[in-house]
């Protein structure tokens, strides 16, 4: 037996106010599963090529304001 089978036997011996709720949950969980979407884990990369940083280890918090798009 199917698992749609045995789901629909289960409601046939409930009472209609017991199956209506299985109902709800039922499309309650379809619902969320059509809302909710897996990330993905293919992350593209090609961006941070083409900025070219380099750290030295040291970081002046006044040089970080002193750049011509602040001004």
């Amino acid at each position: 037996m199917g698992l749609a089978e045995r789901l629909y036997e289960l409601v046939l011996a409930m009472p209609l106010d017991k199956a209506a709720e299985v109902l709800d949950f039922a499309e309650y969980v379809k619902e969320r599963g059509t809302l909710i979407t897996r990330a993905s884990r293919d992350i593209d990369f090609s961006i941070f090529d083409q900025v070219e940083v380099t750290y030295i280890g040291k970081l002046n918090r006044e040089e970080l304001y002193d750049r011509a798009c602040l001004r």
